[in-house]
């Protein structure tokens, strides 16, 4: 049985609401889940996330999973994999997901846009070699049309069948003979997404919780 979990300190929320921009209230909530997901553990593993059934039959389930245990999503300028996540680096993962807020300047704005991007191209990236390929660029462009709900999914499939082709065409168009395709880079990846309204798109309804409530 794991340790039985307390509520961070007040002084440790004040830390986390500045590092997060979560409001207190909102840490608190958040700290509940934790507990409940954890089984009042102080640690969060991969198989409490795999045992949560709205996230099974998630397309990208394992690209999911995977970044909350990426150190590159913890605001530490690191690379890796960890075994297990504590409250603050599973809070912070999830500040990812929380959407702008309505008093920030428009360069605050495209600084968060940047992040969840970067975030996003993150889960994508698995071999962390600062690319990504066609199809998981396909797959994103799918994920997020998906998620609007206007659109059907086999639209939205096709239309990103049609984003992969046009990349490639653009890409490969520029390409020397004695050259390969290794894939996308963020900076091109921030180019293609532009009209993306990314904000509203990052959500993670698996646990139980609007995004869009997370709001300061």
């Amino acid at each position: 049985m794991g340790a039985l979990q307390s509520s961070p300190a007040p002084r440790d929320q004040a830390d986390l609401a500045e590092k997060t921009g979560f409001s207190l209230e909102q840490i608190a909530v958040l700290h509940k889940r934790f507990k409940q997901l954890s089984h009042n553990e102080e640690t969060l593993r991969r198989e409490h996330f795999k045992a949560i059934p709205d996230l099974a039959c998630n397309p990208i389930r394992s690209q999911i999973i995977q970044a909350f245990f990426d150190r590159r999503n913890f605001h530490q300028n690191d690379d890796g994999t960890v075994e297990e996540i504590s409250f603050e680096e599973f809070l912070v993962v999830m500040s990812h997901f929380r959407p702008p807020s309505q008093h920030m300047s428009e360069e605050q704005r495209e600084s968060v846009r940047k992040e969840k991007l970067r975030f996003l191209f993150n889960m994508h990236d698995t071999d962390n070699d600062g690319m990504i390929t066609l199809e998981e660029y396909r797959h994103v462009v799918e994920e997020l049309l998906s998620r609007s709900g206007a659109l059907g999914k086999e639209t939205a499939k096709s239309i990103a069948d049609a984003a992969m082709l046009e990349v490639a065409s653009i890409s490969m168009g520029h390409m020397e003979p004695d050259e390969f395709y290794e894939g996308i880079t963020f900076e091109h990846f921030l180019k293609l997404l532009g009209s993306f309204e990314i904000e509203s798109k990052m959500s993670i309804r698996f646990l139980n919780m609007d995004a869009s409530t997370l709001c300061a």
